[in-house]
C-alpha cells in the first residue's frame, strides 16, 4: 500500500514544539484537568472517587453505554447502539474508509479538506475524482460540479463540514442537494464533523440526520476543547454500524478507561463546554476580524465561528520558506497552505487564548512589515 505524507502532521510534528506563539492550531483553546473537572462546579471528587473504583482492565469495547448514549443526544435520528467509539476523528474518518471502500470504487472527495478523506481512499485502490472548494465563493464547492462527477461507480462522497482549513460551513439546503445527488447513484456520504459553528449551533445540520447513508465522525479534540483523551466516534445506520464492528475489530479494541470516563463528564457537561467556548470563539474572532481589517498584505474569507481560518499572504516567496523564517525570527506557527495544496495561504487558529493570539498576530505584522 502507498499513501502519501500527511503534509499537516508532518510540518506540525517539525516545528510546533519550537513556537513561542501557537496560532497553528485547529482546537479551540484546550481545557486543564482542572477546568474540565470544575466544569460542573465541582472540585472534581466525584469523578476522582469514581475513578479509583476502577480496574485498569481492558474498557467497553464500543464504547460505554453512557458515552454512547451521551453521543446519540448530539442528533436528531441515531440509535445508541449505533455509535462506536473511535481513537479520535482520525480513528473515526480511517474505519469508515477502511470498511466500506475497495480498489476500483470511485471517490468523490471535498478539496482540499482533511488529507484522509482523499489519500486513504487511494491507498486502497479506489479512484478518487476532487470535488474543488473556491474562494471567489466563499470556499463552497459548485453542486454542478459534483453532479458531473458522480458516476455508477461513485461509492462515497467524502466532506469536511466545517472544512479544514477553511472554517467554511456547508449549510443545510446544500447538504440536502448533496443528498439527493448520492441518492441517485446509492453512494454513501461520509462527513468529517468535527468543527461546530458556534455563533449558531442551532442551525447546524449533520448528515446523518438527512440521510440513512449519511455517516458523521466526530471527536472531543475540536469543538469541545479535549484533543488529549483521544475519543471519537462514527454515527450511522444500524447496517453500517454492524460492518464497521468487523473491520474495527482489526484495529481498535477499545478506548481507556479513564478517558472514557472523562468524555462522559465532558458529554454530560456540554453545554457549559460550548458556552465557555462561543465566549472564546465570538471575542476572539472580533480580535481577529479588526487585525485582518488592518493589516493590508492579509485577506481573509471569515470563518463562520469554527477554530480554524484560511487566510491569503501577499508575499513573494515560497509559502514554507516564509512560514519557517517567520517561526524562526518571531517564534510564531502557522500552517503553510501548500500542506494543503494551497499555496498562498496559511492555516491561522485564531482559537487559542487571547494573549497568545493577540502577541502573535502582532509578531506577524510585525515580520510583514520587515518583510
Amino acid at each position: 500500500m502507498q499513501i502519501a505524507g500527511f503534509g499537516v502532521e508532518e510540518w506540525l510534528n517539525v516545528w510546533e514544539r519550537k513556537a513561542t506563539y501557537d496560532i497553528a492550531q485547529s482546537t479551540i483553546a484546550s481545557m486543564t484537568m482542572k477546568e474540565i473537572l470544575n466544569i460542573d462546579g465541582s472540585n472534581g471528587q466525584s469523578f476522582y472517587d469514581l475513578l479509583d473504583q476502577q480496574k485498569m482492565n481492558y474498557g467497553w469495547i464500543e464504547g460505554s453505554p453512557e458515552f454512547k448514549e451521551e453521543v446519540a443526544k448530539l442528533y436528531k435520528h441515531v440509535d445508541s447502539d449505533n455509535v462506536l467509539q473511535t481513537n479520535g476523528a482520525t480513528g473515526a474518518n480511517h474505519l469508515a474508509l477502511y470498511s466500506l471502500i475497495e480498489p476500483g470504487d470511485q471517490v468523490i472527495a471535498e478539496y482540499p479538506s482533511y488529507q484522509q478523506l482523499y489519500d486513504i481512499p487511494k491507498s486502497l485502490g479506489a479512484k478518487v475524482d476532487y470535488w474543488t472548494i473556491h474562494e471567489d465563493d466563499n470556499w463552497y464547492p459548485d453542486i454542478e460540479e459534483l453532479k458531473q462527477l458522480v458516476s455508477r461507480e461513485t461509492k462515497m462522497i467524502c466532506l469536511n463540514n466545517a472544512n479544514n482549513p477553511t472554517g467554511t460551513v456547508l449549510d443545510t439546503n446544500f447538504l440536502k442537494q448533496v443528498v439527493e445527488i448520492a441518492k441517485s447513484v446509492d453512494a454513501y456520504v461520509l462527513v468529517d464533523e468535527v468543527y461546530l459553528p458556534l455563533d449558531n449551533p442551532e442551525s447546524f445540520t449533520s448528515i446523518v440526520d438527512l440521510y440513512d447513508k449519511g455517516i458523521a465522525t466526530n471527536s472531543l479534540s475540536k469543538t469541545y476543547s479535549v484533543p488529549g483523551i483521544r475519543i471519537g466516534w462514527t454515527a450511522s445506520n444500524a447496517e453500517v454500524a454492524d460492518i464497521f464492528r468487523k473491520y474495527r475489530d482489526y484495529t481498535m479494541i477499545c478506548a481507556g478507561v479513564f478517558n472514557d470516563m472523562l468524555a462522559v463528564h465532558v458529554l454530560r457537561n456540554k453545554d457549559k463546554i460550548l458556552s465557555r467556548n462561543k465566549q472564546l470563539v465570538m471575542n476572539n474572532l472580533k480580535i481577529y476580524q479588526e487585525w485582518i481589517e488592518n493589516e493590508p498584505k492579509v485577506s481573509l474569507i471569515m470563518p463562520q465561528a469554527v477554530s480554524t481560518s484560511f487566510p491569503k499572504i501577499d508575499i513573494n516567496e515560497d509559502i514554507e520558506e516564509f512560514c519557517i523564517k517567520l517561526l524562526k525570527e518571531k517564534g510564531v506557527l502557522l500552517v503553510p497552505g501548500n500542506r494543503f495544496d494551497m499555496p498562498g495561504h496559511v492555516r491561522l487558529g485564531y482559537c487559542a487564548q487571547e494573549d497568545t493570539l493577540k502577541q502573535g498576530l502582532a509578531k506577524l505584522s510585525e515580520f510583514l512589515k520587515e518583510y
